[in-house]
């Protein structure tokens, strides 16, 4: 009964994926050449990307009227079996859980495509992406205005685009074993300041007004954060800038030293983590599905606190608003880090993947498009909730970005 199960779900997946893909090759926009031949071991950019001008921006989402189909038709646009060869993928650290997940997953309805994942960092990914180095990134910020413009030179005249596949809450972890077994309490203006450099100490009124009652040691707080480029850093100084503008004056910052410096610096969301473990009194922000087993801080919302959770990380996306970028594909979103609502954790990561709408060649557009495709599906987003913790997009969003992924095509 077991590997009946199983089965069955593998099937299911692959319907999911190949009905997406049946539609867009329905569309007529690729051409009919082998969709089997085996993709080159590392990114290749499209170089003669036909002269058409980059679409218009647009401050609304993507119009659609339905989600990914689930009842595949016979002959689907792309064979998955037959996919073959390497893609490559490099940049958030934060997304490498999930990733496991996604891989593990798409092998069983694709397994002669092998995905690699290089967790560098969302700038080192961005970087990597737009010099050639890889097929897709991983970041958790979308691509910047000039970061687009850079993409026309990589990916032809479409450019590339970037499509939140990952949802997790940024956990606020510390080290504080004098307080152990209670959960501490920090208003916006608080954690600000303890990564502000204003509040030094663990004994501070601040924190002492936060947490009634509760006995606080008068020990040095040392504030870690992200040493490397760092999506995650700007998600999380993000929050401190509409949660608590009066404290953190900074803005959202990817390297540490733009902002208020001080504190300890440490590489990846794994080093952010390893320092909180070594350093009684350390405190740091990190991907809530890699912080082992480290307390983490309920965070002031509204009239109460909160604490972390996928459901509630989940709803502060839903509530946000998508940005205008380079293409009318693109479904970046400013994240809205003041809600009103006691039941929704304000700190949450999301995390894009960044890839081209042309590329060189009918098997590497098949390859990402079909990764894509599995990943933002309702099973891609299930596997990735299994391995990290991960909130699932909603299927209004789910919708809109597979139309996106569906525009992938070939250059030339």
């Amino acid at each position: 009964m077991e590997q009946c199960v199983k089965l069955s779900t593998q099937r299911a997946t692959a319907l999911a994926v190949t009905a997406a893909l049946a539609l867009a090759a329905c569309g007529g926009d690729d051409d009919d050449s082998d969709t089997a031949a085996t993709p080159a071991p590392t990114a290749t950019p499209a170089t003669d990307a036909p002269p058409t001008d980059a679409p218009a921006a647009t401050d609304g989402p993507v119009a659609t009227d339905a989600p990914v189909a689930t009842d595949a038709p016979a002959d689907p646009g792309v064979d998955l079996g037959a996919l073959s060869g390497t893609l490559v993928g490099a940049g958030a650290s934060s997304q490498a859980a999930a990733m496991d997940g996604w891989k593990a997953g798409f092998a069983e309805v694709a397994g002669g495509l092998t995905v690699e994942y290089d967790p560098i960092g969302s700038g080192g990914g961005r970087k990597t992406f737009l010099e050639g180095g890889s097929d897709f990134a991983g970041s958790d910020s979308a691509l910047k205005p000039e970061e687009f413009e850079q993409s026309l030179e990589r990916c032809g005249a479409l450019g590339a685009i970037s499509v939140p596949h990952y949802i997790s809450p940024i956990a606020i972890a510390y080290n504080l074993p004098a307080i152990d077994g209670t959960t501490l309490q920090l208003a916006p203006a608080t954690i600000a300041g303890i990564f502000a450099n204003t509040i030094t100490t663990w004994n501070d009124p601040a924190i002492a007004a936060d947490n009634p009652g509760l006995s606080l040691p008068d020990l040095a707080i040392n504030p870690v954060h992200r040493s490397d480029e760092s999506g995650t850093s700007a998600n999380f100084t993000d929050y401190l800038a509409q949660a608590a503008p009066d404290v953190w004056t900074f803005g959202s910052i990817e390297v540490w030293d733009e902002g208020p410096g001080g504190g300890e610096g440490a590489d990846g969301t794994s080093g952010v983590v390893a320092a909180i473990e070594a350093g009684e009194g350390s405190i740091g922000y990190a991907d809530a599905s890699q912080i082992n087993a480290l307390p983490a801080v309920a965070v002031g919302v509204a009239d109460g606190f909160v604490e972390f959770s996928p459901e509630a990380a989940g709803r502060i996306v839903d509530s946000s608003q998508r940005v205008s970028s380079g293409s009318e594909f693109d479904y970046a979103i400013e994240v809205n880090r003041t809600p009103e609502s006691a039941d929704t954790y304000p700190i949450a990561l999301v995390s894009y993947h960044i890839f081209c709408l042309q590329y060189e060649d009918q098997a590497k557009a098949d390859a990402v498009k079909a990764f894509m495709l599995y990943v933002g599906s309702a099973e891609g987003q299930a596997a990735a909730a299994a391995t990290a913790g991960s909130a699932p997009i909603s299927d209004e969003v789910r919708s809109a970005i597979a139309e996106a992924i569906n525009q992938i095509t070939v250059g030339g």
